[in-house]
């Protein structure tokens, strides 16, 4: 989908001004010259003088253009299903990763995934099974994120 740019111009505008707004909050850190609030509020500010920016040269354009538009893959059902798959299995891993735990989450996620991609089943199997693997061990292991085990927690490792 395009956005027009006075659109998201507008859209960035807001978004700093309530980052902004969030930020005023933020205690100082006493005997530091900066304090929590710094690095949001130089992102809020740049992300206000984008928006601004954007909005004035999406209002001074010449085009004529539309202020939204859709993709030729929004026509397209194999491509409408496949996002529905994707929003799903977000849905489906918030509610099941803790009962069922990242790896068998994980796992029927990818077959989803790769079965809305029309993949044949034993390269979705098998791709889905290493590819877990790998993202668990990443993140288990070398980078000690705490991953749900699940129902596999008698043979966490």
């Amino acid at each position: 989908m395009k956005i027009h740019n006075a659109l998201f111009g507008f859209f960035f505008l807001a978004l700093g001004a309530l980052v902004l707004f969030a930020i005023r909050g933020f205690p100082n850190i006493p005997g530091q010259p900066v304090g929590p609030a710094l690095f949001p509020g130089l992102i809020a500010v740049g992300l206000c003088i984008t928006g601004t920016l954007m909005v004035f040269k999406g209002l001074r354009s010449r085009e004529s253009t539309a202020w939204f538009a859709w993709e030729d893959w929004v026509h397209s059902p194999r491509h409408v299903a496949a996002l529905c798959v994707l929003l799903a299995s977000v849905v489906f891993y918030i509610v099941a990763a803790n009962d069922l735990g990242f790896l068998i989450t994980g796992f029927l996620m990818l077959v989803a995934f790769f079965k809305a991609l029309n993949v044949k089943w034993g390269r979705a199997l098998l791709v889905a099974f290493i590819a877990t693997g790998v993202v668990h061990f990443a993140f288990y292991k070398l980078l000690r994120v705490p991953l749900p085990w699940g129902i596999l927690t008698p043979w966490a490792w």
